[in-house]
C-alpha cells in the first residue's frame, strides 16, 4: 500500500497548498465568499459538479447500485435533474441579483422581513450537510490506514477547515477543480471499466443477478418521487448551490456551465449504479451496501490505481464538505450574526478587509463545530434526511414563490417558513426521520399557508417589487471592488 499512501499524502498536501495560494487572492468580501464572481465556464462547470457530487453520491451511489442494481442511480440522477433545472430556468436570474445568500434574496423580494428566520433554517441545513460529509472521512481513512473513527474525522475535517479558512471560495474553487479531475479519472475512467471487467462483463452480470437488478424502476416509484422532492427541489434552493451560482462571471456561464455540470451528474449516477451492480456479482454477501465501494476498491484495483480511486472518494467528500462549510459560515455571519449585531448596535460597516477576517473566523468556528458534531453523531442518513426535509419543507415555497409569483408577500413567506418547518419537525417525530410523509405534508402545508396568507394580506410594496425587478434584470446592484487584476477565464 506504500504507493497508495503516497498518492493520498500528495493529494492532501496539494489541498493545503491551494488553500495557502487562495489566501493571497481573497482580499475582499466578494473574492472570499464568491471568488469575485469571475469564474469562466470550464472552471464553473467543474466546481459545480464537484460540490453536488459528494460522498453520498459516490459511496452512497455505489451502495444503492449494490442494493437495487441500475435503478440505484435514481438518487444521484435526481440531483443532476435538479442542477439542470436550476441552470436552465433560474441560474441567470440568481446570478444577476449580486447577493451572497439565499436569505438576502428573500429580503430583496419581500422587503427585508424574511432574512433571520430563513437564515436559521438554511444554517441548520448547511450545518448538517457539512456534518454528514465530515463523517464520511471515517470510512475512507479506515480503508486507507485502518485509522480510528475519531482521528479520521479530525484529520479530514481539519484539512478542509484549514484550506477553507485560508482562502475562502478561491481555495475551495481551486481544490474543487482538482477534485473534479480526480473523481473523473478515478471513478469514471478507472473504477467503472475495471469493475465491469472483473465482474465478467454485462452478460455475466445479467446471468448472475435477479432480473429486477436491471429494471430502471426497480427501486420503486414512491422512492423515486421522494428523491425528486428532496434532491431535485433541494438543488434549486440550497445555499451551498446558490453560492456557486454567485461565482459565475455572466448569465451565460451560469446557464451553460451549470447545464454541463448537470449532464455530468447524470453520467456519474449511472456509473455509480453500474459499479455497485458489479460489486454485487463479486461480493454477494457484504454486511452493508455502503461497504461495496471500499471493498471493490481495496480488493480489485491494482497498486497506485487503488490510491487514486480512494483519493477520488476523498475528493468527493471534501468538495461537498468544504462547500457546505463556507455556506454554513456565510449564512451564520451574514444572515444571523450581522443582523443581530446590527439590531443591537444600530448597524455599522467594518470595511471589506474586516469582513474577510470576520468570515474567516466564522468558517473556523463552524468548522470546529462540524468536527465535534460529526464525532458525536453516527447515523449519516438520518442527519442528511433531517437537513433536506427542513430545507425543502421550510424554504422551497417562499423561494420559488418569490421568483415566480408576484402576489407573494412577506407575511406569506414567513408563515410558509414557520409552518413548513414546524410541520416537518413534528411529522418526523411522529412518523420517524426516514419516513416520506414529513416532506410530503410539510411541503403541502407550506404551500397552502403561503398562498392563503399572501392573498389575505396587503400586496408587497410597489417600490420593493420595482427594486426587485431591477436587480433581476442585472441593474441596481452595488459595484464590488476587484483588487485582483488578472481574470480567471478557464
Amino acid at each position: 500500500m506504500a504507493v497508495d499512501y503516497a498518492v493520498i499524502v500528495v493529494y492532501l498536501a496539494g489541498m493545503l497548498a491551494m488553500g495557502w495560494w487562495g489566501m493571497r487572492r481573497a482580499k475582499s468580501k466578494s473574492e472570499f465568499l464568491v471568488a469575485g464572481r469571475r469564474l469562466g465556464p470550464w472552471m464553473y462547470s467543474g466546481t459545480m459538479a464537484a460540490i453536488v457530487l459528494g460522498g453520498a453520491s459516490t459511496i452512497g451511489g455505489v451502495g444503492l447500485g449494490y442494493q437495487y442494481g441500475l435503478s440505484g442511480a435514481w438518487m444521484v440522477f435526481t440531483i443532476g435533474l435538479g442542477l439542470l433545472a436550476l441552470s436552465v430556468f433560474f441560474s441567470a436570474r440568481i446570478a444577476r441579483l449580486k447577493v451572497y445568500t439565499v436569505s438576502e434574496m428573500l429580503d430583496l423580494r419581500y422587503g427585508g422581513r424574511a432574512g433571520i428566520i430563513s437564515g436559521l433554517v438554511m444554517w441548520a441545513y448547511t450545518l448538517m450537510l457539512a456534518v454528514t460529509s465530515t463523517i464520511a472521512y471515517a470510512t475512507i481513512f479506515d480503508v486507507l490506514f485502518d485509522m480510528n473513527r475519531t482521528v479520521s474525522i479530525v484529520l479530514g475535517g481539519a484539512i478542509v477547515v484549514a484550506y477553507s479558512t485560508l482562502g475562502g471560495m478561491w481555495s475551495i474553487t481551486l481544490t474543487d477543480m482538482v477534485q473534479f479531475v480526480v473523481k473523473t479519472i478515478g471513478v469514471l475512467l478507472l473504477l467503472l471499466p475495471i469493475a465491469v471487467v472483473k465482474a465478467g462483463g454485462f452478460s455475466e452480470m445479467k446471468a448472475r443477478l435477479p432480473t429486477e437488478y436491471f429494471d430502471p424502476l426497480g427501486i420503486g416509484g414512491e422512492t423515486i418521487f421522494t428523491y425528486v422532492l428532496i434532491y431535485t427541489f433541494g438543488m434549486l434552493i440550497g445555499q451551498d448551490i446558490w453560492q456557486r451560482v454567485f461565482t459565475a462571471r455572466s448569465d451565460r456561464t451560469a446557464r451553460w456551465g451549470g447545464t454541463v455540470a448537470g449532464t455530468y451528474c447524470l453520467v456519474y449516477a449511472i456509473a455509480g449504479a453500474v459499479i455497485g451492480t458489479a460489486a454485487k456479482v463479486l461480493y454477494p454477501t457484504l454486511p452493508s451496501a455502503d461497504a461495496a465501494f471500499a471493498t471493490i476498491v481495496k480488493d480489485e484495483l491494482p497498486m497506485g490505481v487503488r490510491g487514486l480511486v480512494l483519493a477520488a472518494a476523498l475528493a468527493a467528500v471534501m468538495s461537498t464538505s468544504s462547500g457546505a462549510l463556507i455556506a454554513c459560515a456565510t449564512v451564520a455571519n451574514n444572515d444571523i450574526w450581522s443582523k443581530l449585531r446590527g439590531a443591537v448596535t444600530g448597524g455599522g460597516d467594518g470595511g471589506e478587509r474586516d469582513e474577510v477576517k470576520g468570515n474567516r473566523v466564522f468558517i473556523l468556528i463552524m468548522g470546529i463545530a462540524v468536527i465535534l458534531i460529526a464525532i458525536a453523531l453516527n447515523n449519516v442518513v438520518e442527519a442528511l434526511t433531517v437537513a433536506y426535509n427542513l430545507l425543502v419543507g421550510g424554504l422551497l415555497v417562499p423561494i420559488l414563490g418569490g421568483l415566480l409569483w408576484r402576489r407573494g408577500t412577506a407575511a406569506g413567506a414567513l408563515a410558509a417558513v414557520a409552518v413548513g418547518g414546524v410541520a416537518v419537525i413534528g411529522l418526523m417525530a411522529a412518523y420517524g426521520i426516514l419516513a416520506n410523509e414529513p416532506v410530503y405534508y410539510g411541503l403541502l402545508s407550506s404551500l397552502a399557508v403561503y398562498v392563503i396568507v399572501s392573498l389575505a394580506t396587503k400586496p408587497t410594496d410597489a417600490a420593493v417589487l420595482s427594486a426587485w425587478r431591477e436587480r433581476l434584470a442585472g441593474r441596481g446592484a452595488a459595484e464590488e471592488p476587484e483588487p485582483v487584476k488578472e481574470p480567471v477565464t478557464t
